[in-house]
C-alpha cells in the first residue's frame, strides 16, 4: 500500500509505516540539514526538498494514504503558542487542502498536546470540521507513547481519517504494554562514555557506536524549573527537540527540590551531571541502532530526533490502519468488482469537484440533464435499469450500487434546494443504495475505458470499461 509523507523530518513516522508493510513512495521536507539523514535511511523513497506551499496536487504521486505531522511550535507550550497567527500554523491548513485535492483513502496527522488547549479549542474544532467536510470520517485521540512500548512519557495528538464511502469503523489500538519499558531496559547496555561536543563543534561520526555524542553546555533555566532526571527503573521524560533541554542521563545525581518550579543541582557533584547522548535519545525514541543520523551540528541532530514520531508507535498505528482497510485492498491499492457483476449495466458519470461529489453522497442522488443540451440523456434511453453508478474525476473513480428503482424526473429548482449548482430545467435522477457496506474505490483511472465524450454520462457494463 502506497503512502506519501509530509513534514517528514528524519522519517520516524515513515519508518514505522515501512516496518508495518507500507511503501513510502514520496516524502516532503523543508530543512536541507535533515535531507542526508532521510535519504540514507529511506533509500527507496523519493524526497522532495521544498516548502509545502509550493506543492501542487499534481506533484504528488498516486497513493493510498497521507501521513505527516505539521509543525508543532504554534501549539506547543515550549513554542510560540500563536496558533494560526503563526505562519507555521497555516501549514496545517495547506496539508488539509492537499488531502482534499488528492483524496487518499486515509490520512494520519500527529501534533502536540497543546493543540487541545482551551485557547485553541475553536481552531481544533475547525480543523476537524474541514477534514470532515472534505469527505472523511475523522477520529482523534491523545496518546501517551509509554503505553505502546516506547520508553518515555510522550503525549501527542493523533488524527486519523478514512474516506467516508469506505464506512470504516476505526478504533485506536489498545495499550500494547501494561508495564512501561524502563531506561535500564532501553539504554542500560550503552556503557561507553559519549563523545563530548560543544554547540559549535563539528561532529565526527564514531563508527563503533554511531551518534553516541553528547552536548556539553551550561544547564539553562529549564532545568531549574523541574526535575530533569529519572532513575534507571523509570521510563524517560519526553525527548525534546531543543538540545539544551534534553533530559539528564539516569547515572546523573538526583536533583534537589525546593518548591514548585524550584529545583537545583547538587553543586558539589555538578561535574557528574550529563545529558542523554544522541544515540540514547534515538533509542528512547525507538530508532534502531542501524538508523544513522548524518549531521555535523549536534543541536540539529537532537532536534530531528526530538521532532520525530517514535517508529514503534508509528508501526502500531500503521498496522491498525491496515487491519481496517483489509488485506486485499492493502495489497492491490484497488478493489475491482467480482466477475459475476462485470456484465451488469452501469451508468458512468462525471463529478465536477469535491463539493459536487460530497453533495451526491450526502443526498444519495446523481442527476443527468434531460433538456436536450450537451450531456443529456432521456428516460427512454434507460432500456435496462443500471445496477451501478461509476463516478469519475481526473484519475479517481468510485463505483456505487444504485437502489434499483426507476429514475425520476425533476426540475432544477428542487436540486438547488439540495445544494447542487445546476443551470438546466429538467433532470433525470438516480438514487444510490443506502447503507452500502463497501464502495469500490479506484485510485488510478488510466486503466478505465471511457467513451469519447469523457464528461458526458453513458451506459455500459463494468466489464467493458475495466481493461
Amino acid at each position: 500500500m502506497r503512502v506519501v509523507s509530509f513534514f517528514a523530518g528524519c522519517g520516524g513516522l515513515d519508518l514505522g509505516f515501512e516496518q508495518a508493510g507500507f511503501q513510502v513512495v514520496w516524502a516532503n521536507e523543508l530543512e536541507p540539514i535533515i535531507c542526508e539523514t532521510y535519504i540514507k535511511n529511506h533509500p527507496n523513497t523519493e524526497l522532495f526538498l521544498g516548502d509545502i506551499n509550493d506543492i501542487n496536487p499534481e506533484d504528488i504521486p498516486e497513493c493510498d494514504g497521507f501521513i505527516g505531522g505539521p509543525p508543532c511550535q504554534p501549539w506547543s507550550v515550549a513554542g510560540s503558542q500563536r496558533g494560526l497567527d503563526d505562519k507555521r500554523g497555516l501549514l496545517f491548513l495547506k496539508y488539509i487542502d492537499l488531502i482534499k485535492a488528492k483524496r487518499p483513502l486515509f490520512f494520519l496527522i500527529e501534533n502536540v498536546k497543546g493543540i487541545l488547549d482551551d485557547k485553541f479549542k475553536v481552531v481544533f474544532q475547525d480543523i476537524i470540521y474541514r477534514l470532515t467536510i472534505a469527505g472523511y470520517n475523522v477520529h482523534w485521540k491523545l496518546i501517551d507513547a509509554v503505553n505502546y512500548q516506547v520508553p518515555q512519557n510522550r503525549e501527542r495528538v493523533f488524527i486519523l481519517g478514512f474516506r467516508e464511502e469506505l464506512h470504516i469503523k476505526y478504533e485506536f489500538p489498545l495499550f500494547s504494554c501494561k508495564v512501561p519499558i524502563t531506561l535500564n531496559q532501553a539504554i542500560g547496555d550503552i556503557t561507553e562514555l559519549p563523545a563530548k561536543y560543544m554547540g559549535n563543534d563539528v561532529i565526527k561520526l564514531n563508527l563503533q557506536r554511531p551518534n553516541h555524542d553528547v552536548l556539553i553546555s551550561d544547564f539553562g533555566q529549564f532545568y531549574y524549573r523541574g526535575n530533569r532526571r529519572r532513575g534507571w527503573q523509570q521510563p524517560s521524560f519526553t525527548i525534546h527537540a531543543t538540545a539544551d533541554n534534553i533530559p539528564l542521563h539516569p547515572s546523573s545525581p538526583k536533583m534537589l527540590f525546593y518548591g514548585h518550579e524550584n529545583w537545583s543541582f547538587q553543586m558539589e557533584k555538578l561535574s557528574n551531571y550529563r545529558r542523554l547522548s544522541v544515540r540514547e535519545c534515538a533509542r528512547l525514541q525507538t530508532f534502531p541502532d542501524n538508523f544513522i543520523f548524518v549531521c555535523k551540528d549536534i543541536k540539529a541532530t537532537y532536534k530531528m530526533i526530538g521532532n520525530a514520531v517514535p517508529p514503534r508507535l508509528s508501526k502500531i498505528l500503521a498496522k491498525s490502519i491496515l487491519k481496517v482497510l483489509g488485506n486485499d485492498q492493502s495489497k492491490k491499492g484497488l478493489n475491482y468488482p467480482s466477475e459475476n457483476i462485470l456484465e451488469s449495466c452501469t451508468l458512468v458519470g462525471y463529478y465536477k469537484d469535491e463539493r459536487h461529489y460530497h453533495l451526491i453522497l450526502k443526498n444519495l442522488l446523481y442527476y443527468i440533464r434531460t433538456d436536450g443540451r450537451k450531456g443529456s440523456i432521456f428516460k427512454e434511453e434507460c432500456n435496462i435499469m443500471p445496477k451501478f453508478l461509476l463516478l469519475h474525476h481526473k484519475e479517481k473513480a468510485t463505483i456505487f450500487e444504485l437502489d434499483g428503482n426507476e429514475p425520476v424526473i425533476t426540475d432544477g429548482s428542487f436540486l438547488k434546494t439540495l445544494g447542487f449548482n445546476c443551470r438546466g430545467n429538467t433532470y433525470l435522477c438516480f438514487r444510490l443504495k443506502k447503507d452500502q457496506c463497501q464502495h469500490t474505490v479506484i485510485n488510478n483511472c488510466t486503466n478505465l475505458r471511457y467513451n469519447d465524450k469523457n464528461y458526458s454520462p453513458f451506459f455500459t457494463t463494468l466489464g467493458k470499461i475495466i481493461k
